[in-house]
Formats: C-alpha cells, structure tokens, sequence
C-alpha cells in the first residue's frame, strides 16, 4: 500500500484517506486546520524548524468545562492582580525547536496573551494574560486546537505549592566569584615581583583578599559548620569536623599572617577548596529535574468532574463530591472515587491501579473503583464515598508512603570518617602538644599545616564525583537514579522482586496467535476493516497486528460495551468478541483473552492474546540468578505459572494472586529476614512495595508520564540491561574505596613531614589543591573505564 507523510504531524497517510490543501498533504482534517491558523496568522515558519513537528488535535469537546468555575481557575493561576494573570500549564507534547517558537508566540494567535515562556525540561508554558480579554478555558482550547493539549490534574490545583531550594547554587556563586578574584590578586605574592606600586599598595591588596575571603568563609561554607555542630552535638564524627576545622584554621592562620604581616596567608587554598567542595556536592545532587521520583495519585486525578443533580450537570471540584452524589464519567476519564454503575455496562481500564492492559466489563449494580479509566460511551455511576475515603486513596495513606524513613544505612564516606576523624585530630593536637615545648611558633606551624595537608577534601569529593559521574553514565543510558545514595544501596542489594504485568511483560506488544478455520485474503480485509471504527485496547491490537488492506466502506456499525462488534460490509455481516457474543462454546482452558469471529453465521475461529515477554528475559534472570535471589510478585492468577518456570531459572519463587498490601508485607518480611530487597514494578498497585523495599525501580515505556514513588526509574528499551546497571554500581563502590586508598597513601606522607615541621602551611596549601585535582581526575577516568567494561561484557 502506498503511503505518504502528513506535512503537520508527519503520520502516515493511506493514499485513500489524503487531504490535500495548499499543495501539500494532511492525515486528517485537525492536521489541516492547524496549518490553516498558521497560515492566517503569517507563522508558517513554523515548519522551517522542524519537519512534521505537530500532534494531531484531539477531540476534546466539554472535557474543560470546568474552566467555566471561578474558584477552581484561582487556585491553578500562579498570579492573579487586576488585569494580570499568570499561569504554567504542563504540555506533554514539547519536543522540539519548532514547539517551543510556536508555544512562545502565543500572542500572535490570541488576542490577550501578553506572553508565553517554555521551560523545555519541565515541559511546560508560563503564560501571561489578561482575563478581560481572554480565558484561561479559550487559552486551553487554543493549545488544544493547535495540537499542545494541556495536562492538567488535580496536583496542579495548588499552584506554587512546590518551593525550589537553590541555597547550594547561591553559594557555590559566591565561592566561586571570591576564589576567581582572590586567584588573581594573590599573582604577585606568588613570583614576589620587586615594583614600586606593588610594595607600595601590598598592605591595601591582601586586605582585598581578607575581605573578600569572608563571604566565602561565612556564608559559602557555613553548610559544613552546621553538620560540624549537629555530627558533635550527636556524638557521631562525621567527616565534615574535620572540613570544618582545617577551614576555621586557615582563616584564622591567614587572618594572623596579614595583621602580622607576615605574608599574604592562605585564602586563595582556602576559598578553593570551599568552592570545589561545593562544586562536588552540586555535580552529585544535580540529577534530572524533569522526573519526578515522588508522584502520587494527585499527579494523574481530575481537578473537576461532572456532578449531575435532576436536569442539571455542573462541574465541581473533586474535593467537593459526597456521598450519594450522581457523577457523569466521559471517555477516557479517570474515575475519581468508589461508586455503584448506574448505566447499564461499562468498560474500565484499570491500568493506572494494577498495570492491567485489558479492562474489565461492568454492569448496572456492580462497584467501580477510583483509578479506572472509562473507554467507550459516557456513563452514569453514584458515589459511595468521598475522594478522602476511596480504595486508591486508602492505599496510598499507608504509612509507608508518609513517614520520612531514616536512613538505617551509613554512607560509604560516613564509615571510613568514623576512624579517620579522631585520628586526624589525635595527630593534629599530639603534634601541637610536643612541639609547644620546644618551639611555639613550630607547635602553630605543625597543627596547622597537619589539618591543611591532612584536610579531607579529597576524601569528601570522592563520592560525590564517582556517584554524579555514575549517575550521569546510567541517565545516558536511560536508566534515571533518585540520588547517589541509591548507587550504595543497589551495591548492597542481595534479593530482587519482580512485578509481572508491564514490568516483566510489555503492554506496547501482545503475543497474537489465531485458532480455528484459516482466514481467507478478503476474510482478513473484512475484519480489519471492521476493527477499525473500534478505540477497544483489544481492537487496536489486533487492528495494527493485521496486515495492511484497502479501505472498505462499512455500512452498518454497532459496538456492544464488554461483548462485542457487529457490523456489515456490503451484504456481509461480521460478528467480532467475546464467545458468548458469537455464539461459540469456549473450551474451559486457562484464562485466554480472545477476539473470536463470525462471518455471514459462521463461526470461523479466534485470535488469542498472550503476554509478551520482555526481550532478553530469560537471559536476564539468567545473569541475575547467579548473584541474586530472584522472585516474581504478581496481582494476577496462576495462568502463566507453566510458561514461566519454563522461561525462567530454577528457583525463581513466583507468587500469585497478591493484593497491593501483600506485596508490601511481602517486601517488609523479607527485610526482616535481612535481606536487601530491590523491587521492580510498574503500576499503582507496585508503589507501596516500591517504597517499603531498599532499591525501589519503576519501569517505564515513557519515563514523562506515570512512575509511582520510587527511588529509580529504568526506562522499558534497557530493561535487558538491568544486570549491567548492577554490575556498575559495584564498581562504583570499588573506584571509591580505590581512591580512598590513595587519599590515606597520600595523607600518610604528607603528615609524616607536617608532624616533624618540615612542611611549611604554605607548601602544605599548594599541595592539597592538587591532591584534590588527582582524586577527582581519577575517579572520573576509573567510573567512565569500568562503565565501558561493563557495557562490552
């Protein structure tokens, strides 16, 4: 079949389904009316930017009637005076130059709009506007029209609830403005160049330099002061009191120098360090901001919905619906609370809650939960009980997900300073309290020049390079970590559990294998044509897994929710569904998800949908079995339980038919075994066990939409490399405990010359920059050696 590119959004076109308008080609009519606005408003340019890079609008009618209530529109503004409001709308579709120059030239299709600013990571706009003359509803609608629909939920109902810290980023500014500047004022100390205004003004410059010091000195590093008083005040020496110290000590030494004048003291060493200590605690936190590792149900809930009351339907806020209220539930709406179908049958997508690809048929009478998504026609249920009180709601007010959990774990550079601590000021003092005797001005010269030499900055950056080093390596491989703590914790790991669907099996592919009576050529063409006009999950599977066909005409059409489709091509008649729908006696086999098919009356067989498989499964079990206890978790029945023991290792334990709450007691019995347990799941019904276990791993086909609370996220193409990651973490641990040998080498003989005062604190400030500079130079070359190693094995 020949096919063709649409000029706006770049589908595919069947030559049969073409637009044609303004010399150029179009899928559909919403392609075509797009660039129609484009065209009016003098933007084509557009399309210089990037070639096809539109969506196709979508359908969208009444969905932000909500919109209309004041109450609700103030709470989602960020600013709101007279004539001013501001507004940021999350737009999922951003993906290139061409969508941030249209999102930023809003003004131009809208009357009102004063301006609009893309923030590319987050995807999403600012929009400034002036209510009087627009909406913020006809702003959405114009997104939508355009083919930018807003994601709008009911996390959002709080606008600037989320307060940014960027206390880190402001000191490291400063450290970095005072290092620079003091640098180049301490040039002339260096090479002790004999010039009249040098010597004349050498007084004024190292008094720059004292002043200059102080931000630094007070402001930059007062992060280490504080963990400084908090590690003695709890009586656990952290490797911060000695940071601290050998800090306060070169200030006050420097300070001495300049009003002894005796040279121009350290403070060029001193805001260094400050400033590259900074810079490594930057590089580890500085992960990636546009994942979000703390999502809850919030994120994805409606902030509206439509509440029916005799002939009347209002919009009202989810938070308002009570007991006995009578909702309208559209296509593809997220139900929002527990409740009784009142239609007569529905289809509800419960993926959202357990990961389930295929929905479930309700009737009239039956309980429908918050969390199921409505496919079909609209329907009419009535609430049992408030969003507060709802299934998913109790689910997630489980204490796991509120409590702040301490870390019962000690970081790796926690361990080592816990005897590096009071050894160093054992030296620092013991050396103090022999030369003090002898000669005063040695004993100042000796503890000083054993704290700056012995300072552990290169110590304290190890890990912070290594882990942001590591955690940049595996984002680039698509495999996102919360924070560096998580790389100790994924060393430590000894059992992993494993959801089963959508973690394990993938939703975006379905075995399909066809049983009964071999289809003819025009049989095929028939049935594809048929599922066509279906949006059924089913129907979409089965329709992209049919070759392609032409186009028929389908005369009559009729999709009968949870049984079924008949229609007529021609005089032809074809029944597609469920085997009660056409009539056929289903064998009592393992649960089987089928299509079956009737043409004309004739029962002629049925497709049958299997799970599929993760690619390189099997070899993954296989790599992960011989390091760890490998076990399968799932909320499904036993039907896959033969085809698994197959596939997978001997000695897997799989566990069937678990509820949200088991899988979490699951996870917390093996803990108390003393197991380190890194859980692996994908859905809502995963995020308690995710949380409770020690590595929680969310696995994702899109990691910009749904992860439940997790401490990673691995994104679906590179779950066959899962082991690899593992393998990397540990040799993360490796090169920090190899370049930890080589600070403590390093420390011993720089000591060993401080301690008997051979070492200047000037010989001993130049060498501990350069110390610093060696450690982070080998990390970095060790972390990217053993990431290419990994990788070739």
């Amino acid at each position: 079949m020949d096919t063709k590119n649409c000029f706006h959004c770049g589908l595919d076109i069947v030559e049969t389904e073409e637009i044609i308008f303004d010399d150029k080609l179009f899928c559909c009519t919403g392609c075509k009316t797009v660039y129609e606005i484009f065209s009016l408003n003098d933007m084509t340019c557009y399309y210089d930017f990037e070639k096809s890079p539109g969506a196709t609008p979508q359908d969208i009618n009444g969905k932000y009637d909500f919109l209309d209530n004041e109450s609700i529109v103030s709470k989602l503004l960020e600013f709101e005076e007279n004539a001013t409001a501001i507004v940021s709308l999350n737009i999922p579709h951003i993906h290139c130059s061409s969508c941030i120059w249209i999102l930023e030239n809003l003004q131009r299709l809208q009357k009102g709009i004063s301006t609009s600013q893309v923030n590319f990571p987050q995807k999403t706009v600012r929009i400034t506007y002036k209510p009087e003359e627009v909406s913020l509803k006809e702003i959405v609608y114009l997104l939508s029209g355009i083919g930018y629909e807003p994601y709008i939920s009911l996390e959002n109902y709080v606008a600037g609830s989320n307060n940014v810290d960027r206390s880190l980023t402001y000191k490291l500014g400063v450290a970095f403005f005072c290092f620079g500047n003091i640098m180049l004022l301490s040039f002339p100390e260096y090479f002790e160049v004999k010039e009249y205004w040098l010597d004349q003004y050498r007084g004024f410059f190292r008094w720059l330099i004292f002043a200059l010091s102080l931000p630094s000195f007070l402001y930059s590093a007062s992060g280490y002061y504080v963990s400084a008083y908090k590690s003695i005040k709890s009586k656990m020496l952290n490797i911060d009191i000695p940071i601290a110290l050998g800090i306060i000590v070169m200030f006050v030494r420097s300070t001495v120098d300049i009003v002894m004048d005796y040279g121009s003291g350290f403070f060029d060493s001193l805001t260094g360090l400050v400033f590259f200590m900074l810079l490594g605690k930057m590089f580890q936190i500085k992960t990636y901001s546009f994942l979000s590792f703390e999502r809850d149900f919030k994120s994805y809930f409606p902030i509206a919905i439509t509440r029916i009351q005799g002939n009347l339907e209002e919009s009202v806020p989810v938070y308002d619906i009570q007991k006995g209220d009578r909702l309208l539930i559209r296509n593809q709406e997220l139900i929002p609370v527990d409740g009784i179908l009142i239609s007569e049958t529905a289809e509800i997508d419960y993926s959202f809650v357990t990961g389930e690809a295929i929905p479930i048929t309700k009737k009239s009478g039956d309980k429908v939960f918050a969390g199921g998504k409505q496919i079909g026609k609209m329907i009419e249920m009535e609430v049992l009980y408030s969003v507060s009180q709802s299934y998913l709601t109790q689910l997630w007010s489980n204490d796991v997900f509120q409590k702040n959990v301490e870390q019962k774990h000690k970081t790796i550079t926690d361990q080592i300073s816990r005897y590096f601590t009071p050894i160093l000021l054992l030296i620092a003092f013991g050396g103090f309290g022999y030369w003090i005797l002898k000669d005063a001005n040695t004993a100042f010269n000796v503890f000083t020049a054993v704290l700056i030499v012995a300072c552990p900055c290169a110590l304290a950056l190890t890990a912070p390079f290594t882990f942001g080093n590591i955690l940049r390596i595996l984002g680039k491989k698509k495999f996102y970590l919360k924070n560096a703590l998580v790389i100790e914790q994924l060393a430590k790991v000894d059992t992993i559990v494993f959801d089963k669907t959508g973690t394990i099996t993938t939703n975006k592919k379905s075995n399909i294998s066809y049983q009964g009576k071999l289809l003819s050529e025009s049989e095929i063409v028939l049935v594809k044509n048929v599922l066509r006009a279906s949006n059924h999950p089913l129907s979409r599977m089965l329709y992209d897994f049919l070759p392609e066909t032409k186009i028929l005409k389908v005369s009559a059409f009729d999709e009968i929710t949870g049984k079924g489709i008949q229609a007529q091509i021609d005089k032809t008649i074809i029944q597609l569904g469920s085997a009660s729908f056409v009539g056929s006696i289903e064998e009592n086999e393992v649960q089987q998800t089928s299509v079956h098919i009737k043409i004309n009356g004739n029962y002629l067989g049925k497709y049958v949908f299997n799970n599929q498989y993760r690619e390189g499964l099997a070899a993954l079990f296989t790599n992960l079995s011989q390091q760890y206890q490998l076990k399968i978790l799932s909320g499904d029945n036993e039907g896959e339980r033969d085809a698994l023991e197959q596939l997978l290792p001997k000695g897997t334990e799989l566990i069937f038919n678990q509820k949200p709450e088991q899988k979490l007691e699951f996870i917390k019995n093996l803990q108390e075994k003393g197991q380190n347990v890194m859980m692996v799941g994908d859905g809502l019904n995963d995020a308690g066990a995710l949380a409770q276990s020690n590595v929680g791993i969310s696995i994702s086909e899109n990691v910009n939409v749904f992860s439940p609370a997790c401490d990673a996220i691995l994104d679906a193409s590179v779950f066959q490399q899962l082991h690899s990651f593992l393998k990397l973490s540990k040799k993360a641990i490796t090169t920090i405990k190899m370049s930890f040998t080589l600070s403590l080498l390093y420390n011993v003989v720089g000591l060993s010359f401080a301690v008997t005062g051979n070492l200047l604190p000037l010989v001993a400030a130049i060498i501990m920059p350069l110390s610093t500079i060696t450690i982070v130079s080998f990390v970095t070359l060790m972390s990217n050696y053993y990431s290419k190693r990994v990788e070739r094995k």
